[in-house]
């Protein structure tokens, strides 16, 4: 498992010097991004956290968010954080797309604030939160 986060790391660092392509058109929005850097506004977390953070009515999404901040388990060595549940909001954060197959949401690595620190970790947001680094 630490082989598997480690890596993702390493890719995340790699990822970072790598030009973005563009988004999909805006006619299809199912297609697959062709980048590998955005940005993301909003909401993001475990995927399930994520879920029913949109499920959640407009006039409770702000309880939700307080009431479900993100957590993550920091690994021995403090390298990285996995295990997260939870969601947190990022403004504008710079991210490595990660996995863009869920037709809703998209993996993406992105450093976390936690209680022990700043940690990469991956974790989903809301498809049309992902802007692709153009």
């Amino acid at each position: 498992m630490k082989r598997v986060i480690l890596s993702s790391v390493f890719a995340f660092t790699a990822l970072s010097a790598v030009p973005a392509t563009a988004q999909p058109s805006s006619g299809d929005s199912n297609a697959k991004r062709d980048c590998a850097i955005g940005y993301v506004t909003g909401v993001a977390g475990s995927a399930q956290s994520v879920r029913d953070y949109l499920a959640t009515p407009d006039r409770d999404k702000i309880r939700y968010l307080k009431e479900n901040d993100i957590q993550c388990k920091v690994a021995d060595d403090d390298s990285h954080a996995s295990g997260c549940t939870g969601v947190t909001l990022l403004k504008n954060e710079k991210v490595s797309v990660y996995d863009d197959s869920d037709p809703a949401t998209t993996a993406i690595v992105v450093r976390v604030e936690l209680d022990r620190g700043t940690y990469p970790v991956i974790i989903v947001a809301p498809r049309n939160e992902v802007k692709c680094d153009e």
